[in-house]
């Protein structure tokens, strides 16, 4: 049901994730992120307390894998569960349990991780792999670059509904949190579209955050500053 790509940035030390789902509102429940301290997607059947409490280890400096570890022992349906990990150190685990839905597979790459159920072929997760690892700009371009080289190698089984993009840096809170909660046609494609119309304004969200009088004008009707 569910394609993801994890990765952080060498030169920024940021974390993003982009997913894609034949579910509504993957953004919601999949991916976890945290700055400074990692990424994790939690999909398949999904449980969405196993993001915040590995990257609890993970602040605790413990390796992803033996994060990974700890958080399915302490719950009972580990066997339904995909996670996938990356720290701040850019290391990466991944988990499929044994009833993972249909086709699955997880790959971990340079400072990136995908994994994938329900997939038209296993191939899905190395070409996004392999797409990040060659795509420049943005950390958010070049896991759009993944995700799109994952559907185009044939992504699900089915078609996906749902998509979402987030990257934090710095601050505690996203500096790109965009979702497409349900489309009929190409998530995935609005999705992009949206960071496009987002990214020339990123850094004036930022600014208005940090200090709102010398940030730029909102240029909308009723701003007379």
């Amino acid at each position: 049901m569910t394609f993801s790509l994890a990765a952080r940035c060498a030169e920024t030390g940021q974390f993003g994730i982009a997913i894609s789902s034949s579910s509504m509102a993957v953004g919601a429940r999949c991916p976890w992120l945290r700055a400074g301290v990692g990424a994790v997607a939690s999909q398949n059947i999904t449980l969405p307390a196993l993001g915040p409490a590995t990257l609890d280890l993970l602040g605790q400096e413990t390796r992803p894998d033996e994060a990974l570890d700890i958080v399915l022992a302490g719950q009972h349906h580990g066997e339904f569960r995909q996670l996938t990990a990356i720290d701040n150190l850019g290391r990466t685990a991944h988990f499929s349990g044994a009833k993972t839905l249909g086709i699955h597979h997880a790959v971990s790459g340079q400072q990136c991780v995908a994994a994938g159920n329900m997939l038209a072929r296993p191939g899905v997760v190395e070409a996004m792999v392999n797409a990040f690892e060659n795509a420049p700009g943005h950390l958010a371009d070049r896991l759009l670059v993944g995700l799109g080289a994952g559907l185009a190698e044939g992504g699900e089984m089915g078609p996906v509904h749902s998509a979402a993009l987030t990257v934090v840096g710095e601050f505690t809170w996203p500096i790109v949190d965009l979702r497409v909660d349900w489309a009929d046609d190409d998530p995935i494609g609005a999705l992009a579209r949206l960071w496009q119309a987002y990214r020339g304004q990123m850094q004036d969200y930022i600014d208005r955050a940090i200090d709102p009088s010398r940030a730029p004008g909102y240029a909308v009707p009723g701003d007379d500053r």
